[in-house]
């Protein structure tokens, strides 16, 4: 008998070669012959937890509408949404487009455009206020509160027409031209071709990043200009990109512009009639 040590044996003996382990199986397979790990469970309709009625298929080409953020989304903390723009133009512009060309959008300047005339009336009307007060106290003649009021009137006139000018001023944009229409009896239309304008900019101080509003610098090929400067123009950015989107893809435009508007909730269909009826 040979004795055997620890590391090996005295006798040759032939031994079968060992197979290798068969791979893994991945962790999110099942194994074989094991019931699938993710099951599909039905709800019958109308039941929590049931598909939504509406398929993907019909808000296709739905125009989505960023009303509910237009309080905040504009400004220095606001986020990029669109100008609202009228679908059709208002009688004011109307009159100056002609058949052929595409009507884009039209816009009033900013509210602040009337900041230094809403400071002018709330300060006449305090003068007048102090000044009547004194003359009353004073125990004057009715003369010199005649006067001041009929100043205070004067100025309130002349604050309320320039208000009635903000309202008529238009900047229109077409698919062919820009335009800048301006006063009341006195009109002034200025008007450049898109296909001319050769440099556009705006500008924004700290107040009107705050307020959402810009300067419009529009350069073209001529050296008489009648429309360069536009200042208060509400929404710059998003003017901004609109007009160049006019003037590099107009092909873009006018396709998402036919595109039609589909609504988002689909008519409820009408219930079926009972049979006793």
């Amino acid at each position: 008998m040979t004795d055997t040590g620890a590391g090996g044996s005295g006798d040759n003996k032939d031994t079968e070669p060992l197979e290798p382990p068969s791979p893994r199986a991945p962790s999110d397979s099942p194994a074989p012959g094991a019931e699938s790990p993710t099951r599909e469970f039905s709800f019958p309709p109308g039941t929590a937890g049931s598909a939504p009625a509406t398929a993907a298929s019909d808000i296709d080409g739905v125009r989505f509408d960023d009303g509910l953020n237009s309080g905040l989304s504009g400004g220095l903390l606001g986020g990029m949404r669109a100008p609202s723009v009228p679908d059709v133009p208002s009688p004011i512009s109307a009159r100056y487009l002609f058949p052929t060309e595409k009507y884009r959008g039209e816009w009033r300047r900013h509210w602040v455009h009337l900041m230094p005339w809403y400071v002018i009336g709330t300060l006449a009307t305090f003068i007048m206020g102090l000044i009547s007060g004194m003359l009353t106290k004073s125990g004057a003649n009715s003369t010199g509160l005649t006067i001041t009021v009929l100043l205070w009137l004067l100025i309130l006139g002349f604050v309320g027409w320039k208000i009635l000018d903000w309202y008529m001023d238009r900047f229109i944009l077409t698919n062919k031209r820009i335009m800048l229409i301006q006063g009341v009896i006195t009109r002034s239309v200025a008007m450049m071709p898109l296909g001319r304008v050769t440099d556009m900019k705006y500008s924004q101080t700290p107040m009107g990043r705050m307020l959402n509003y810009g300067e419009f610098i529009i350069e073209s090929a001529g050296q008489d200009q009648a429309l360069r400067n536009v200042p208060h123009l509400p929404n710059p950015n998003e003017l901004y990109l609109q007009m160049c989107e006019e003037m590099y893809e107009p092909e873009a435009v006018d396709e998402r512009e036919a595109e039609p508007e589909e609504d988002l909730i689909p008519e409820a269909e009408p219930a079926p009639k009972s049979a006793d009826a």
